[in-house]
């Protein structure tokens, strides 16, 4: 059984880098905005250091007032682990810029690894085939008991052939 993803409310959505008041989107007019797991880890650091933020130099957690900034506090908890209240005290009589660059590192090492075997796997077809094959067995093996176990409370015969179960 697959548990249930556990996403923290306060980080469920990631803002567009550019356009802090819209969710980060592959359908966005530019890319600007948007990190990629696949980009190179030095485009991601760029990206977020010129997210859009606000002209104050309080860094403080409030959607409404500071997008921006909320928007780069969600992020690095979301790759952290460390909660925005704490990421707040952290950055209490600090700038933006410490923000940003702190932000573009934590997300450069959270995706960095991601990245690193997704080139590995491309980089070795007979490789990728060799996983995208597990993959694919064992979501007909979970498939097939899904299956198999819906035909036994529906009462319906098991299937024959080449199909599932």
């Amino acid at each position: 059984m697959v548990p249930d993803v556990l996403i923290p409310k306060i980080t469920a959505k990631i803002y567009d880098l550019q356009d802090p008041t819209s969710k980060m989107s592959k359908s966005a007019s530019t890319d600007a905005g948007l990190i990629s797991l696949l980009d190179d880890p030095a485009l991601s650091a760029k990206k977020i250091r010129s997210a859009v933020t606000d002209s104050e130099r309080e860094i403080r957690y409030d959607p409404d007032a500071k997008p921006g900034v909320s928007n780069l506090l969600s992020i690095q908890s979301a790759v952290t682990g460390v909660g925005i209240e704490a990421l707040v005290d952290a950055y209490a009589g600090r700038g933006y810029g410490d923000l940003k660059k702190d932000t573009a590192e934590a997300v450069v090492a959270y995706v960095s690894p991601i990245k690193a075997r997704v080139d590995e796997l491309t980089a070795d077809v007979a490789e990728l085939e060799s996983v995208l094959q597990a993959g694919a067995e064992r979501a007909h093996d979970v498939a097939s008991k899904t299956v198999q176990r819906v035909y036994e409370r529906l009462g319906f015969l098991p299937q024959r052939g080449n199909h599932l179960p």
